[in-house]
C-alpha cells in the first residue's frame, strides 16, 4: 500500500523530474527541460479541477484480465470503463463492474480494435445502459469489434469518434482525450489517450500507444505530466520511451499484463527506463488487480496480493532489489520543422516550440530527413 502527501509527492516528483532531465539531456542541458515542456505542464495544470467536496470519491481498478487491459474509473457514483479485455474475460468484467456496485456506465472506452482490449466490451455493453461509447474507429473486420458495435446500437446508440479535446465530467473528476494527434497505420498507436483529473491527482490512460505516437504526443504540447500511468502494450519494449516518461514523469506505472505470457512483458528495456524515471511498478501478474483512491490531495494504492517493490520492478534477475546497473546515457534532440535541422537541448539556437519536434535518438533525427546542427553538433 502507498500513501502520497502533498509535500511527499513534491519531493518525489522534483527527484524524478531531476534524474529524468539529467537521462534525456545530460547535466549540461538540464535548464532546458522547462522550456522544452512548460507548454505541456502548463496545460496539465490549467486541465486539473478544483479541490473535490467534502465526500467526494475517487477509485480506479486496473482490472486483472491477464494479457489484457481493463479499467474502471469511478467517481461520485459515476463509472467509466476504458477498454474490457478479451472475449473471454467479458463475463469476469462483468461480474467486477456488480461486485463494484456499477449500475450504469456514463462512458465506455475501446482505446482501440485489438481484441485483448475491445473483446469484453460487447458483454459489459449487453449487460450495463452506457451514456456515451467511444473508439478510435466506427468499423473494423473482426468479430469481436462488430459485435461491440452490435450491442452499442442495441442501446440506441452508435459508437463516436471523440476528436482531441473532447472533456467531459465523471461526477468530481474532468475525463480529456488528448490523443492520438496524428493518422497512423498501426492500430496501436491509434489508440485513444485518456486523461483524467481529481483535485491533484491525475491519471494517464494510453491503451497500446507506441512510441511513435508517444513522441507525436509530446511535440503536440499535450497535457501529459499525471500521477498515475497505464504503461502502454502491457510493457512493451516498443512504448513507454523516455521522451514520453520525460513529459509523464508519473510517480506511479500500472502494467497490465499476464503472467508468464508468451511475449516477455514487461520488457526489461521498459522497467529500465521505469525505474531510471523514478516511477513504482504495480503490475497485475504478480499483485493482480491494483487500486488506487484518492480523496483529491492523497491518493492510495492497494492490490488483491502484496507483493514487495523489488519484485515488481527488480533490478537484477535474481529480484534482490540493487539499484540500476544500467550505465547508458539518454539523449533527446530538437528538431527544426522548418529548416530540417536538429540540436541538442542546450542549444543557443533551438527553434520556437511551434516550430519544434522532438527526436529520441540521433539516428532517428537522421533517418527523419534531418541534419544536425553545426554549432552544438559539428
Amino acid at each position: 500500500m502507498k500513501h502520497d502527501t502533498m509535500m511527499g509527492r513534491l519531493a518525489r516528483r522534483l527527484t524524478a523530474l531531476a534524474l529524468a532531465a539529467a537521462l534525456a539531456f545530460g547535466l549540461a542541458g538540464c535548464q532546458d527541460l522547462t522550456a522544452l515542456l512548460g507548454e505541456s505542464n502548463t496545460a496539465q495544470a490549467a486541465s486539473q479541477t478544483a479541490a473535490p467536496a467534502a465526500g467526494s470519491n475517487f477509485t480506479v481498478n486496473f482490472i486483472d484480465v491477464g494479457q489484457a487491459l481493463s479499467v474502471l474509473v469511478t467517481c461520485d457514483g459515476q463509472s467509466m470503463l476504458y477498454d474490457g479485455g478479451n472475449v473471454a474475460d467479458g463475463s469476469l468484467v462483468v461480474s467486477y463492474l456488480q461486485s463494484a456496485g456499477v449500475s450504469r456506465l456514463e462512458c465506455v472506452i475501446c482505446s482501440h480494435a485489438h481484441e485483448d482490449h475491445v473483446g469484453g466490451l460487447a458483454a459489459v455493453l449487453a449487460k450495463f445502459p452506457a451514456g456515451h461509447v467511444y473508439a478510435p474507429v466506427i468499423s473494423n473486420d473482426t468479430q469481436c469489434f462488430q459485435d461491440f458495435v452490435k450491442y452499442t446500437q442495441q442501446q440506441g446508440l452508435s459508437v463516436e469518434i471523440p476528436p482531441v479535446g473532447t472533456s467531459w465530467q465523471l461526477g468530481s473528476a474532468t475525463v480529456q482525450v488528448v490523443g492520438p494527434v496524428a493518422q497512423y497505420d498501426d492500430t496501436n498507436d491509434t489508440s485513444l489517450v485518456v486523461r483524467v483529473d481529481y483535485g491533484s491527482t491525475s491519471l494517464l490512460l494510453t491503451g497500446d500507444m507506441e512510441q511513435k505516437a508517444e513522441d507525436d504526443l509530446v511535440a503536440s504540447g499535450a497535457p501529459l505530466d499525471a500521477d498515475i500511468l497505464q504503461v502502454g502494450h502491457h510493457g512493451s519494449e516498443t512504448s513507454t520511451g523516455y521522451v514520453f516518461l520525460n513529459a509523464v514523469l508519473p510517480e506511479v506505472a500500472v502494467i497490465s499484463v499476464g503472467a508468464g505470457n508468451s511475449y516477455g512483458h514487461p520488457s526489461e528495456d521498459t522497467l529500465s527506463r521505469l525505474r531510471d524515471a523514478g516511477a513504482d511498478v504495480w503490475r497485475t501478474d504478480l499483485a493482480g488487480t491494483v487500486t488506487i483512491t484518492s480523496n483529491g490531495t492523497n491518493y492510495t494504492v492497494s492490490s488483491e496480493t502484496y507483493v514487495p517493490p523489488e519484485q515488481q520492478n527488480p533490478t537484477l534477475t535474481d529480484g534482490s532489489g540493487q539499484q540500476s546497473s544500467s550505465t547508458q546515457t539518454i539523449q533527446a534532440y530538437v528538431g527544426n520543422v522548418n529548416s530540417k535541422k536538429f540540436h541538442l537541448p542546450s542549444c543557443a539556437n533551438l527553434p520556437d516550440p511551434a516550430n519544434q519536434v522532438l527526436f529520441s535518438s540521433y539516428e532517428e533525427a537522421i533517418q527523419a530527413g534531418y541534419t544536425p546542427c553545426g554549432n552544438c553538433l559539428g
